[in-house]
């Protein structure tokens, strides 16, 4: 998701699943004055949810503006025939890193359902 895309996705009320971790953060005094703004638009949002959609759609487009770094081995074609390369650059890593946590909150939330 884009930043750009933030302000729809709000409008939607969109849901999805949360983890019990739990951050605490400082602003600085123009951030939280840009999120009291915010919040005052969207009265329907705490600033919790306003801050963990911001820091969602911020994480979202970090993976997706890792540079691709061309490896040497072709894992596909396109439509035309040519070689598409792996990329060995930092999204693969982050991916596999994600997909690592997502496996050990679902564990931890299997153990606490138990």
């Amino acid at each position: 998701m884009k930043i750009r895309d933030l302000v729809k996705y709000w409008d939607k009320h969109a849901r999805g699943r949360l983890t019990r971790d739990a951050y605490q953060l400082a602003l600085s005094d123009q951030h939280h004055q840009r999120l009291e703004k915010l919040a005052a638009l969207y009265p329907m949002k705490s600033s919790q949810d306003l801050i963990r959609d911001l820091v969602s759609a911020a994480l979202d487009e970090i993976e997706t503006g890792f540079p691709y770094e061309q490896g040497s081995r072709v894992v596909a074609f396109d439509e035309d025939g040519f070689e598409i390369y792996e990329d060995k650059g930092m999204t693969p890593r982050f991916v596999s890193l994600s997909q690592k946590h997502i496996q050990r909150l679902k564990a931890r939330q299997v153990v606490s359902a138990a």
